[in-house]
């Protein structure tokens, strides 16, 4: 697969989980009780598979097209500077998310924070990578430099999608399609 097809495609894919987890959100907002397990399913999958395999993936990218870009410099910086910060967003809803699951009680504004916090940052990270980055990508980056980001991380199966790995990401797939 063309690689900009497939970094647009992930894109695609993690702004229709993070539209899972707003919705969420929203039934947490207006005092209705949300799917926790679906809340946990949405930010695992992304911390596990989108911070340990495709923002490495993008981080070599974005070092790729400095060097033929050097306009994009500083864009390029924050939007790796983003990558550590929506991992720690990550793992700050989670932790507060499996402590719920425990039977902790924890403050609502706390978790709406938290929850609020990772969706615009992912959300507005994603949007700027499709406006800005990818398009030059696509015209600046050449086999090579496709070929190191390929070989950034090892090659694994995106868990959402591998139908071997079980049933954990089954209600994350049934997701996806309902809002195809």
């Amino acid at each position: 697969m063309d690689p900009v097809i497939a970094w647009h495609t992930e894109h695609v894919y993690f702004h229709q989980l993070l539209g899972v987890l707003q919705r969420q959100l929203d039934l947490f907002h207006r005092g209705e009780p949300p799917n926790y397990e679906l809340i946990l399913d949405v930010v695992s999958y992304l911390s596990e598979y989108a911070d340990k395999t495709h923002h490495p993936r993008e981080d070599v990218a974005f070092a790729r097209l400095v060097k033929h870009c050097p306009d994009l410099e500083l864009a390029l910086a924050r939007l790796g500077q983003e990558h550590r910060v929506i991992e720690h967003a990550g793992e700050t809803l989670l932790g507060l998310i499996r402590a719920v699951l425990g039977g902790a009680v924890i403050a609502r504004a706390e978790i709406e924070m938290a929850a609020a916090t990772y969706l615009v940052y992912y959300g507005n990270h994603i949007a700027k990578e499709e406006e800005d980055v990818l398009p030059r990508a696509a015209k600046e980056l050449k086999p090579e430099d496709w070929e190191a980001v390929r070989n950034a991380v090892p090659q694994i199966r995106d868990p959402l999608f591998d139908r071997e790995a079980g049933g954990r990401f089954r209600e994350l797939r049934r997701q996806i399609a309902l809002e195809a």
